[in-house]
């Protein structure tokens, strides 16, 4: 166990979601131990409960980071392409995913039913969606619903085809993410003013 440092509140918070951060991406859930975490991290477990009453508590506050931290890599900026865009988010989305394998599949398979965890998912992707919607050329507010609908779909859609192909990958990163862009603009182009693929 390393030496232990006296830390504000606020880093020791930071450091243990480092720590737990870096043992849930190198491990599948299960393996984690809120005892592996406290050793790396150089304190004794009570401590660490103290900050995070249980192995999901801690799972969740580094998923939540996690999140925030995507979003901040995720904006769109109007004097880009829609392609443009769409291609930032999406890389920026597969190399924290491809980076990160243990930790998406934990959130989206070991943890599917956790409603802390599925609440962190779904705020996320009602901010991208909003995000979009934004930055899209719509004529109306009849066509802002119908896009809004088409997006939630789509990044349903994305999430699962992304978390699939974690465990099996059938086809190379960038045909992913392809694939991914080409059913968005496939899906909303009759709904657009003008189309995003003539940008």
């Amino acid at each position: 166990m390393p030496p232990r440092q006296r830390l504000t509140p606020a880093d020791r918070r930071a450091q243990l979601l480092a720590v737990g951060a870096q043992l849930f991406s190198a491990h599948p859930y299960e393996k984690v131990l809120m005892e592996d975490v406290a050793a790396q991290a150089g304190v004794s477990r009570a401590l660490l409960y103290r900050h995070f009453p249980s192995k999901r508590d801690l799972f969740a506050a580094i998923y939540q980071q996690a999140a925030d931290q995507l979003l901040a890599k995720s904006r769109f900026d109007p004097a880009d392409s829609l392609i443009e865009q769409l291609v930032e988010g999406m890389d920026a989305h597969l190399d924290y995913f491809i980076a990160n394998r243990n930790t998406i599949l934990a959130g989206n398979r070991v943890l599917a039913g956790d409603p802390l965890i599925q609440t962190i998912i779904a705020n996320e992707l009602d901010i991208i969606r909003a995000r979009l919607l934004s930055v899209l050329p719509l004529a109306d507010d009849t066509a802002r619903e119908a896009v809004s609908q088409v997006l939630k779909s789509w990044l349903v859609f994305v999430r699962v085809l992304v978390v699939d192909w974690l465990t099996s990958e059938t086809c190379t990163r960038t045909q992913l993410r392809d694939v991914c862009i080409g059913a968005i603009l496939g899906a909303i182009r009759p709904l657009l003013s003008t189309d995003p693929t003539l940008e």
